[in-house]
């Protein structure tokens, strides 16, 4: 049998999805209204942490139209807490509050009005304590140790390797080394020690977290904005102690997640108050609520290098702290990657890494674009500047010495490096004009990072039906955020089965419906569900010819399929007319099934990567010297994307990462004072618009046909985010000889370096 190959695939066809989202007529879960929905409201912790003393709230029950006020005791669940590393976090807070706006009660009403103006009428009274709000406290001799006990969750193979440190804060301490550190640092001509600190951020996507709940004699439903619809089933089949065939959980559209909608987050509140009042019920937070449910890690980094004169690294001494908020989230996985990547994608023989999670009494911080890389990235690439400037080696050079090869491995066991980083950073620089003259108060800068992609442990499977009428329909766990994957998958299907990109169909992730799929992170969905799709198309196809044979009296192996169409020569069968010819009517279908399960359990994360996800990135900026304002002129981001499966939406994928990057860099951060979060909203709190858009902004796509996926594709989204911050800040010091060591790089702060170092305008 053969396919003409890159029909559909590597075309730039319109988004399913787009019609209806520039249209407005995209549902997305705040747009559904039940039968009989009441809406739900939340009483939050004012304070960091607390003892609970009691709650009142029979003026807010007796309120117009209010059906119930729950505290933690009113739920009816069988289990309290959830939480994808440790069970440690509670539906509502019971005895103890552990960060400010930590949900304590509930209010259920017949309108939204009518329950937030209960909110009011409830009195609760606590005992204030002791408050460690930030990750040094946190670890300080005689800090409250937030959580006494902790209950491991058990939902990834590769944290059951979990390592809390006994009577402290620390829920992770991801350690790895290799190489005599010792002797390398001896030996050297140069170390070089810094101390680098990456903000907290506000996901702040523009749909902000929403769950309409049902409970009756059919079982829990829940639609949510889920990037996990089927952890998410899991963790409600164990809170209510029900089979998972009793829960479903579906997923709509979503205005965006970046990570801030992975794992479960306000579901079982939303699904305990339907069961509660017996009636669906809608929880829906504001932007505001959004920003004290989860936010992304604040890190701190302390790198110490040692180099020859040359430039070859001998050694890299890491040690990551990450502030994961007063629940765990998935904040342990988080720190083991970041962890694990502070080195750089560097040949360098000896390593000691030392990454800690710790718990604070802040918003609890789980995933977010890029997944730790970008706040280790933005160390160690600054750190190579720092480096190259002291040996008087160009930067580029210098990371060209020491980059990974094609085939070399990271760790022992991991797969080796399946890209030319030296290549891409080349072309970035190429594209940025590196070496070419500058105006004074303009520099330009480097950075380039990798990630594994696609997770360690992730299964994915996906079911194909051909109707009878040559239709297809792509069922897939897959959930849409916004990067295009239902067009993408869509796309391998068409590719693999021979039809056109308009006959394939691709419904909404439903876990009663579609197969199972861990979820949509990790840059994996074009790569590994794709493999997934492709397989499930392949059995599809395969099915169809066996059923043409007999029709056209021919071996399988000699049809062909193009177009929807299937030939043997001068004859030719629709998918339709295969089908009805096989079942003898206008009905009936052909299945196909396909499933990718994970490789060998190897590498130090526990298992080894899909793919490598690798970014480069090349800024020039101009800085105003009497201000400090930092202004991106010309920014290239390069991603190696293997095949481009659909070469614009991987092309926005990658500028929007970039944009992303860009945010912390210049001026995006929480802040926060005393464990009070003092720019929740979007009037104090700046995330990239328009206007903050380099003049020039490229995004180089590398194909080589060389990555895991189907036709040789690799993941892309994440890779952009890696880089802007190093590479402005590489460029920042090259332009004005400051260099700053913690983000955003303010107008402030690059005046005070500048004042400090005695700089002229």
């Amino acid at each position: 049998m053969a396919v003409d190959r890159l029909t559909v695939v590597g075309r730039s066809v319109p988004r399913l999805d787009a019609h209806d989202k520039v249209t407005g007529a995209a549902r997305y879960v705040s747009d559904f209204i039940l039968p009989g929905m009441a809406h739900a409201k939340l009483w939050r912790s004012p304070v960091p942490h607390a003892r609970l003393l009691a709650v009142d709230g029979a003026r807010a029950a007796a309120a117009p139209g209010v059906l119930a006020v729950c505290t933690a005791d009113d739920l009816p669940v069988k289990r309290l807490a959830y939480g994808p590393a440790y069970k440690d976090q509670p539906i509502l807070a019971r005895e103890v509050v552990r960060y400010a706006g930590e949900p304590v009660v509930a209010v259920v009403a017949d309108t939204p009005a009518r329950a937030d103006a209960a909110l009011a009428l409830i009195d609760v009274r606590y005992e204030e304590l002791p408050a460690a709000t930030n990750a040094e406290e946190a670890q300080a001799p005689g800090a409250p140790v937030i959580h006494t006990t902790l209950d491991r969750a058990g939902h990834f193979r590769d944290l059951d390797g979990l390592r809390p440190v006994a009577g402290t804060n620390v829920c992770q301490h991801y350690r790895y080394e290799r190489g005599d550190l010792a002797r390398a640092v001896a030996e050297a001509d140069l170390v070089v020690d810094d101390v680098y600190r990456y903000p907290a951020l506000s996901h702040h996507a523009l749909e902000p977290h929403c769950a309409v709940a049902r409970v009756d004699a059919d079982g829990i439903t829940v639609w949510s904005g889920t990037q996990h619809p089927f952890p998410v089933r899991k963790d409600l089949a164990e809170i209510f102690d029900v089979p998972l065939a009793h829960v479903q959980v579906v997923v709509p559209l979503i205005g965006g997640a970046f990570g801030g909608k992975c794992y479960t987050k306000i579901e079982p509140l939303a699904a305990a108050l339907a069961a509660r009042v017996r009636r669906p019920v809608r929880l829906a937070l504001t932007l505001e609520e959004s920003a004290r449910t989860i936010t992304r890690h604040s890190v701190v980094v302390r790198l110490r290098t040692a180099v020859r004169r040359d430039g070859t690294l001998l050694a890299r001494e890491c040690d990551v702290v990450l502030d994961t908020g007063a629940y765990a989230d998935i904040g342990p996985r988080v720190a083991t990657k970041a962890g694990s990547r502070a080195p750089g994608p560097y040949r360098i023989p000896c390593l000691r890494i030392d990454a800690r999670c710790v718990y604070t009494n802040n918003v609890p911080a789980g995933a977010y674009r890029g997944y730790g890389v970008p706040q280790v990235t933005w160390a160690s690439e600054s750190q190579i500047d720092v480096i190259a400037e002291r040996l008087g080696i160009d930067p580029f050079t210098l990371r060209e010495r020491n980059l990974l090869k094609r085939g070399e491995e990271y760790v022992a066991g991991d797969t080796p490096l399946d890209g030319d980083m030296a290549d891409g950073l080349g072309q970035a620089a190429r594209a940025i004009g590196w070496g070419a003259p500058l105006t004074r108060n303009r520099g330009r800068g480097l950075a380039c990072a990798m990630k594994d992609g696609g997770g360690t442990h992730a299964v994915s499977t996906a079911v194909v039906h051909i109707n009878a009428d040559g239709s297809v329909i792509l069922l897939s766990g897959s959930v849409e955020v916004g990067q295009g994957a239902r067009t993408a998958l869509a796309q391998i299907a068409a590719e693999t089965l021979g039809v056109p990109f308009e006959a394939v169909v691709v419904p909404a992730p439903d876990t009663s419906l579609t197969p199972y799929d861990h979820g949509t992170s990790a840059s994996r969905s074009t790569t590994v569900m794709g493999l997934a799709v492709a397989a499930a198309a392949k059995d599809a196809r395969e099915q169809l010819l066996a059923l043409a044979a007999k029709l056209l009296d021919a071996p399988p192996s000699a049809l062909t399929i193009r177009e929807g169409k299937i030939a043997h020569g001068n004859r030719t069968l629709t998918l339709a007319e295969v089908i009805s010819g096989h079942f003898g009517l206008v009905g009936g279908e052909v299945t196909g099934v396909g499933t990718f399960v994970p490789g060998e359990w190897s590498g130090s994360l526990g298992g080894a990567t899909v793919f490598w996800e690798t970014g480069m990135g090349a800024a020039e900026v101009e800085v105003d010297r009497e201000t400090g304002e930092v202004h991106v002129r010309k920014y290239v981001s390069a991603a190696d994307v293997g095949q481009a499966i659909n070469p614009r939406e991987c092309a926005a994928q990658d500028e929007g990462a970039a944009m992303q990057g860009i945010g912390p860099a210049l001026f995006e951060a929480r802040v926060g004072e005393r464990g009070q979060l003092l720019n929740p909203g979007l009037i104090d709190y700046r995330v990239p618009t328009f206007a903050d858009l380099p003049e020039a902004l490229d995004s180089l796509l590398i194909e080589n046909a060389d990555g895991p996926g189907p036709f040789g594709a690799k993941g892309v989204g994440e890779s952009g985010t890696f880089c802007a911050a190093p590479a402005i800040g590489n460029a920042v010091a090259r332009a004005v000889g400051v260099r700053l060591t913690e983000l955003p790089m303010t107008p402030e702060r690059v005046w005070h370096a500048l004042v400090s170092k005695g700089a002229s305008p």
